[in-house]
C-alpha cells in the first residue's frame, strides 16, 4: 500500500442519508481516524457532548475523527488537513468529502488527479453515491444531477430499503444498472453499511479492475432493457414494437424512464492494435469527454503479454499494462462507457476498428 491517505467523495441526492452515514463515522467507536470534509456543519448537526476540541473550521470528536467544512476551495482545506500529519504519525487514516446534493462529483474527483500537492499525499479510493430506494426514480426523472450522481459512482448504497417493496427494489436496482453497469449496489437501511463497504474500495486503483463484464451491462431475458443480439438466439425482428409502443407525454421521461445517460458495454474477441486503440481513445475523450462521465477496460493488446488496464474521468485518463493474461485465460478486450447522450454505434464501430 502507497502512504498516501485515502480519499473517499461521497455523493447523493438531498434526503439520502448521507448525514446518518456521516454521523455514524464521526461517533462511532470503529477505532478509525477518519478526517469529514462537509459543505455546512449545520447539516450534519454535531452533538456537542462528542466534540474534545475545535480548532478554527475543525471539530475534533472523541473517536479520534475530525470534521470540518469545505469553504471555498476543496484543494486548501484537503492542503490545511494534511499540515496535521506528523511525521511518521498520521493524522487519519482517510478523508471522506461530502459533496453537496446538487454537484456533480466529477469535478470533486478529478481534483485529486490534477493538483499536484493534493496528488503527492492524497489518492482517490472511490466515488461512492447512496440513493434512498423511496424517492429515486422520482429524482432520476427529473434531476440531471441525481442521474450524473448515480453514474458517476463506484458504489452504489440504496438506502432505505425497509420502505419499498422487494418488487419495487428490483426495478429501483435494474436502473441503477442501466445507468451504471460497473457500480456494485449494496442494499442498506438507515444507512447501516458496514464502513469497509464504502471506505477502502479501490475503485480508482488501475490494478484493481480486474473484471468488466459487458453482460452485466445487458440486463438478463425479459428484463427491461434486454437488447437481442446473435448471442440470444432470437429473431431479430421480435423486438422493435417494444421501443415504440412509450407514449412519451407521460412525464420528463415517459414511463420508460429512458435516460440520458446509460451505460455502454463493447467488447472484441481479436487483439487490438494498441497504438490505434490509444489514439482512438485520446480523441474520443478529446471530443466527447464532457460527456463521459466514466470509462474503464481491460485490452488485449497484440504482442504483448500484459492486459492494459485504462480508466477515465471525463477528460483524465489513466492507463498502465497490469498483470500478465493467465495461460489458459480467455484473452478479450472490453470496456465500459458511462455517459450522457452517447452513440452506441460509433462506439462499437470505433472501438472494433482498432483491432490489429
Amino acid at each position: 500500500m502507497s502512504d498516501k491517505i485515502p480519499v473517499t467523495v461521497l455523493t447523493g441526492y438531498l434526503g439520502a442519508g448521507k448525514t446518518t452515514l456521516l454521523n455514524r463515522i464521526l461517533t462511532e467507536d470503529h477505532g478509525k481516524r477518519y478526517a469529514v470534509i462537509v459543505n455546512e456543519f449545520g447539516e450534519i448537526g454535531i452533538d456537542n457532548d462528542l466534540v474534545v476540541g475545535a480548532d478554527e473550521d475543525v471539530f475534533e470528536m472523541n473517536n479520534g475523527c475530525v470534521c470540518c467544512t469545505v469553504r471555498g476551495d476543496l484543494i486548501r482545506v484537503v492542503a490545511g488537513l494534511m499540515k496535521r500529519q506528523r511525521p511518521g504519525k498520521p493524522a487519519f487514516d482517510a478523508i471522506i468529502v461530502e459533496t453537496t446534493g446538487l454537484a456533480d462529483p466529477g469535478p470533486v474527483a478529478q481534483t485529486f488527479f490534477v493538483d499536484e500537492d493534493v496528488k503527492a499525499k492524497t489518492q482517490l479510493d472511490s466515488v461512492t453515491a447512496l440513493v434512498d430506494a423511496k424517492h429515486v426514480m422520482a429524482r432520476l426523472d427529473d434531476s440531471k444531477e441525481a442521474r450524473e450522481q448515480v453514474a458517476f459512482a463506484d458504489r452504489i448504497i440504496l438506502n432505505k430499503t425497509d420502505l419499498v417493496t422487494e418488487a419495487e427494489l428490483a426495478e429501483v436496482e435494474r436502473r441503477l444498472r442501466r445507468l451504471n453497469p460497473l457500480a456494485p449496489i449494496t442494499r442498506a437501511e438507515r444507512a447501516n453499511v458496514p464502513l469497509d463497504q464504502v471506505l477502502g474500495l479501490g475503485g480508482f486503483d488501475l490494478g484493481r479492475i480486474l473484471d468488466i463484464n459487458p453482460e452485466f451491462a445487458n440486463p438478463a431475458h425479459g428484463e427491461d432493457g434486454h437488447v437481442h443480439d446473435e448471442h440470444c438466439g432470437h429473431d431479430h425482428h421480435d423486438h422493435d414494437h417494444a421501443h415504440h409502443d412509450h407514449d412519451h407525454a407521460h412525464g420528463a421521461r415517459g414511463h420508460a424512464h429512458e435516460d440520458d445517460i446509460k451505460g455502454i458495454s463493447l467488447s472484441l474477441e481479436r487483439p487490438m492494435d494498441g497504438t490505434k486503440f490509444t489514439a482512438w481513445l485520446d480523441r474520443l475523450l478529446g471530443e466527447q469527454g464532457q460527456n463521459i462521465l466514466r470509462a474503464k477496460g481491460i485490452i488485449d493488446v497484440n504482442g504483448e503479454d500484459r492486459r492494459l488496464v485504462f480508466q477515465a474521468v471525463h477528460m483524465i485518463l489513466e492507463g498502465d499494462l497490469q498483470k500478465p493474461w493467465g495461460a489458459n485465460e480467455r484473452r478479450w478486450s472490453r470496456a465500459v462507457f458511462i455517459g450522457r447522450d452517447l452513440d452506441e454505434a460509433a462506439l462499437k464501430a470505433g472501438f472494433e476498428a482498432c483491432a490489429a
